[in-house]
């Protein structure tokens, strides 16, 4: 018998930026993966299950590089970079990840903690699809990690790079599953 892979979920970007109207990442839509990502994330309160909450936040007065691309956004205590309504992390077995990046492997501790709590396997959910889902999931994989993506919890306001990084997700890098079957990988 195989022994199943330690699962946690990540779940990336939670937070006002997004999920607000009236922000600049506000898209419409992107309400449509909330009933998913709270169904995940009960789903690993309930097993005692890792999560990580890793949200994208910069250090206020500093220059950084990421300005050059994308206008200066999710300042560290402003409201933007707050978790969106009941997403702050909560409980033992969550824990919280700043990222400067698109990626919440890049340039943290998330695989070094991953790998020291014996986690195989992570399940991830949030948004952007074709930014910050596929750079996670990319880096989750050269990390030594399983990434599995449920499709109905991620979106993106450009469903054609949506769909074309899930589909090198499945390809290339793990799974993409229905949130059942994600479910099921975090019970």
């Amino acid at each position: 018998m195989t022994e199943t892979p330690k699962t946690a979920l990540i779940l990336v970007d939670v937070i006002n930026s997004f999920f607000e109207p009236g922000h600049p990442n506000y898209y419409t839509g992107v309400q449509d993966v909330l009933p998913a990502l709270r169904t995940l994330r009960e789903a690993a309160r309930a097993s005692g299950a890792i999560v990580v909450h890793a949200a994208e936040k910069h250090r206020a007065h500093f220059h950084d590089f990421e300005w050059g691309k994308l206008p200066v956004h999710h300042l560290a205590d402003a409201h933007d970079a707050a978790f969106f309504e009941d997403f702050a992390p909560e409980g033992d077995n969550e824990t919280l990840v700043y990222k400067r990046r698109f990626s919440a492997f890049f340039a943290t501790d998330l695989a070094l903690f991953l790998h020291e709590q014996g986690v195989k396997r992570v399940v991830i959910g949030g948004v952007k699809t074709n930014v910050c889902i596929r750079a996670t999931a990319q880096d989750a994989f050269a990390s030594g990690f399983e990434p599995i993506v449920p499709r109905e919890a991620t979106n993106s306001n450009r469903p054609h790079l949506a769909e074309a990084s899930l589909e090198d997700i499945d390809r290339y890098m793990g799974r993409v599953v229905t949130l059942d079957e994600a479910v099921g990988m975090l019970s």
